[in-house]
């Protein structure tokens, strides 16, 4: 357990560098592009992306950016818990509807069920700096 801790507070070292949780999450709809094209290839690209964005930029230089605070406020969120699960439950659910919309090439219902949880990840990762500024004081 101490290991798995080790290795989760390694890649979130580099994972709250600004530039990787923005590209990541501005990333969302690119999920959709292997279900849309029917392409293993497609999922293998968007799939090492995904799994390489956390740990491809360096660590920052300060935990001043909004998005930093976000994720090191994720990562006590995974150790203890704390946020909505409605609000988490429901940004899950948009994105399986995206999924199936896409499956179907149903573009606007894809485009907008993709705009709903990305608009739902920006409320957890709102959630998640009140955690982390809760447990560790400094600015929201």
């Amino acid at each position: 357990m101490a290991s798995r801790r080790l290795v989760e507070r390694a890649v979130f070292a580099r994972h709250c560098n600004p530039w990787s949780a923005w590209s990541r999450w501005a990333s969302a709809p690119l999920v959709l592009v292997p279900v849309w094209r029917r392409s293993w290839r497609d999922a293998a690209l968007v799939g090492a992306w995904m799994a390489i964005n956390p740990v491809v930029f360096g660590k920052p230089a300060h935990e001043r950016a909004w998005s930093t605070r976000t994720m090191l406020g994720e990562e006590r969120w995974i150790e203890q818990r704390p946020i909505d699960a409605v609000m988490a439950a429901a940004a899950t659910a948009a994105g399986v509807t995206a999924m199936i919309a896409a499956g179907r090439r149903r573009v606007v219902p894809a485009a907008v069920a993709t705009a709903g949880q990305m608009a739902m990840l920006l409320v957890c990762w709102a959630l998640v700096v009140r955690h982390h500024h809760d447990r560790h004081g400094g600015v929201r």
